[in-house]
């Protein structure tokens, strides 16, 4: 990609993002029945190609079964509420009355009490208990030190993401060697985030099974505003996509792409699909339901860091129940309920059966922009 010179030392990409991208018809169109939308990573196979984030305003024990019964995979957040608080769902319908000052506030210190090891076993043997996948997300941080305790509570896939990470995360005393780490583990793991082609290639060369793609992509995240760092989802996608090609040729092992991040609306979906995305996390948009565990109100946990927040907390508009955010029926047409018809309908228009042949759709960068 041509370079654009910022002056005469520096020079930058181009990036895009989602909302200037649209998808172009071809000469084929099929039936929205013929189209298959589900989604296997690993031995895990999900109607939906969908990950509920791992936040506390969006996936708690119960949403994570009510995600998984409806065809989803939800997060649960290792490190959040739900496994500092026996009664987290009590404190997040507290949080939901205070003005924004007091609820940061409280957040710092309800963020700042220990994380309880014999809750992290219980909050996956609830969700096991509906009978769905239980997936639990946590930080390099903490990743060793809790991962026995995982192994033993039988988590299904384990994420392990941060603002950004890399295959080595240095720390004062041992550094955590990802590539090492993955490999010993039986769990699947997926890591992330990144956006480049060198990092991606690296966290794919670790053994993982999927990568999360985007820095500073959501809602609720600042850190471009704070540090400086972040990325365009649609270019990210396209660089890691080409990452994902080449592990392919040198390894023969397929590593899932999942586009973590700016998700809003049912063209977000499937435009973040052919830009490479094997599956998207929703955070905010599932935030707006009615029945999500914020209570309208949508966070991530730096909002809580006591020194230099990367998060913001957002009131949300609530749109519908989560059930139909995901399937409808749509009373606006703003995109934001009824998700997966709507990339059922996408892909029908396109042509394409499965979200792996989406991947192939011809992309235009809309009019006015260069």
């Amino acid at each position: 990609m041509a370079e654009i010179d910022l002056g005469m030392g520096k020079s930058a990409r181009r990036a895009y993002g989602l909302d200037e991208l649209v998808l172009l018809p071809g000469r084929r169109t099929r039936d929205a029945n013929s189209v298959d939308l589900s989604w296997q990573i690993d031995a895990y196979k999900m109607k939906l190609p969908f990950i509920a984030s791992a936040m506390d305003s969006v996936t708690s024990p119960e949403t994570a079964v009510a995600i998984g019964q409806l065809g989803g995979l939800a997060v649960l957040d290792l490190e959040g509420l739900w496994t500092r608080h026996d009664n987290a769902a009590e404190i997040l319908l507290d949080l939901s009355k205070m003005n924004e000052v007091d609820a940061v506030t409280h957040m710092r210190k309800l963020y700042s009490a220990p994380i309880q090891p014999e809750l992290i076993s219980k909050r996956i043997a609830e969700i096991h208990a509906g009978g769905v996948y239980a997936a639990g997300a946590v930080s390099p941080k903490h990743v060793v030190e809790l991962s026995d305790l995982i192994l033993k509570a039988e988590l299904d896939l384990l994420v392990i993401r941060g603002t950004v990470i890399s295959a080595e995360h240095v720390t004062p005393g041992d550094s955590l060697n990802l590539k090492e780490f993955v490999r010993e583990l039986v769990t699947p793991v997926i890591v992330g985030g990144c956006a480049a082609y060198q990092s991606a290639l690296h966290l794919m060369r670790t053994g993982a099974a999927g990568v999360l793609v985007g820095v500073d992509s959501g809602s609720s995240a600042s850190a471009a505003d704070v540090i400086g760092v972040g990325s365009r989802m649609a270019t990210a996608l396209a660089d890691v996509r080409a990452a994902r090609m080449r592990h392919l040729d040198e390894t023969g092992v397929y590593v899932h792409v999942i586009a973590d991040g700016g998700i809003h609306n049912g063209g977000d979906i499937a435009k973040a699909i052919a830009c490479g995305a094997d599956a998207v996390t929703l955070g905010s948009a599932l935030a707006a339901a009615s029945d999500a565990p914020g209570h309208g109100w949508h966070w991530a946990s730096t909002v809580a860091h006591p020194s230099l927040p990367q998060g913001r907390r957002i009131n949300m508009e609530t749109v519908g129940t989560l059930e139909e955010i995901l399937f409808g029926p749509a009373n606006s047409a703003d995109g934001r309920l009824n998700l997966f018809g709507a990339l059922r309908q996408a892909m029908a228009t396109l042509g394409f059966e499965t979200p792996k042949e989406l991947q192939k759709a011809e992309i235009l960068i809309r009019s006015g922009l260069t």
